[in-house]
């Protein structure tokens, strides 16, 4: 082998090459710095310049505040472009996601549909989901035919922990966390169902599934299944105390093995699926019919439901979707709609939503969170949500809100796209 001798000419202009792409390195990253204080201080001063904010900012790390708002901009040609402010997110201050884990599952159902297109179901079919492993107890268990439509609209309208779990049973929490990785959500665990006291082991298992057709034969039958998907267990404890078996334990409540989904997640996975042209690699892959579903289901008030249509005595407008109280007083909300998916529970409350007002001609997008559990105690259903978590999800939209209303726009967004026949 020849060896080539190199002179100090060729070292010299090697190693300016090498010094150049370092340089602009340590600049992409001093930028991509500035710009992330810069987004959290427009948020940051945003807040601070609305007084009644000024109270919950103070203890924005003891309310586990974090908020997501994304500007969205139209070209001449009605194309967006997206800009994301934060405050206080951070990926390592665990909340309770709470019924913001069935948006993810729902999207992931409808998914699991085009897969299983050969056996000729859609999300209509009619399913009936088995009680068929020992252990399961019947409560969770329908009996009766139900579809895949009719629990992602439960869910969306009313946030039913039952339709969940038959959801969650469908596509199971291995399906889940494949998926979810291949879209590059890689801190998401959703492991358990909701409102049923079961054991990891149990959550594991996933009943059996039928699907028929019209005259009662088997479309296709999915058999029972036990998940393999193994977790990463960071400790998990929050608080000072919990409630058990009638008394308060004097002890930090162990979240460890609870569901997990980030605020930056649900946002992004709400923006693929009002935006799919947008992070294709992330968005979930549906029939189109099936996505038009899903946004008259996730804008629709519980009235308005096209499978069941729920009394508006027992469900109000804004049963389930808190920020929406902040943009509008009139019972019927006129010309704003709310694209959302929002969960309440161990003190927590969070939303994750996409604006638009046909009136104003004005879109953008909130997602955020807020520990509402002044007394530290998880579990004994005494949480602060009339004066905390309410009050700060309405205030965190209105002043958003107001600053949209005055913001200037260089095109006009054409919003038709988002006008659905309720």
């Amino acid at each position: 082998m020849k060896l080539v001798k190199l002179n100090a000419s060729f070292y010299a202009k090697y190693t300016a090459v090498l010094l150049t792409v370092f340089l602009m390195a340590c600049n992409a990253t001093k930028q991509t710095a500035k710009t992330n204080v810069m987004q959290e201080q427009f948020l940051d001063s945003l807040f601070k310049a609305s007084e009644p904010m000024q109270a919950f900012i103070a203890e924005k790390n003891s309310l586990n505040i974090q908020v997501i708002y994304t500007k969205i901009d139209r070209d001449k040609s009605n194309v967006p472009s997206f800009t994301s402010y934060n405050f206080n997110v951070d990926p390592n201050r665990y909340f309770y996601p709470a019924s913001t884990v069935k948006m993810p599952v729902a999207f992931l159902a409808l998914e699991k549909l085009v897969e299983l297109k050969k056996f000729r179901i859609d999300s209509n079919t009619p399913t009936n989901t088995q009680s068929s492993i020992n252990g399961q107890a019947p409560f969770y268990t329908f009996d009766t035919v139900g579809s895949i439509a009719k629990y992602v609209e439960e869910i969306f309208l009313v946030s039913d922990n039952e339709a969940f779990n038959r959801l969650y049973e469908f596509v199971g929490p291995e399906y889940i966390q494949k998926k979810l990785k291949e879209k590059g959500y890689i801190d998401v665990a959703i492991r358990h169902r909701l409102s049923v006291p079961l054991t990891d082991a149990q959550n594991r298992q996933t009943n059996a599934i039928k699907f028929f057709d019209n005259t009662g034969s088997v479309l296709y039958d999915q058999p029972a299944q036990i998940s393999k998907v193994l977790y990463q267990e960071p400790e998990i404890k929050l608080g000072k105390g919990y409630f058990s078996d009638g008394k308060i334990i004097d002890a930090p409540f162990n979240f460890t093995y609870k569901n997990k989904l980030q605020l930056t997640d649900l946002n992004k996975m709400l923006q693929t699926i009002i935006f799919p042209e947008v992070n294709k690699s992330a968005r979930f892959t549906m029939d189109k019919n099936d996505r038009q579903f899903v946004l008259r289901s996730m804008s629709a008030f519980p009235r308005e439901g096209l499978i069941h249509k729920y009394s508006q005595q027992e469900n109000p407008d804004r049963d389930v979707k808190f920020l929406m109280e902040g943009l509008a007083t009139t019972p019927a909300y006129n010309n704003i709609r709310c694209f959302n998916k929002s969960g309440l529970a161990y003190g927590t409350l969070t939303d994750v939503c996409y604006f638009v007002d046909f009136e104003n001609n004005v879109e953008f997008m909130i997602s955020a969170t807020i520990l509402s559990n002044k007394d530290q105690v998880f579990n004994d259903d005494k949480y602060d949500f009339d004066t905390i978590g309410f009050p700060f999800m309405k205030l965190v939209s209105k002043t958003i809100y107001d600053h949209e209303l005055k913001r200037q726009r260089q095109f006009i967004p054409n919003l038709q796209d988002f006008k659905i026949n309720y």
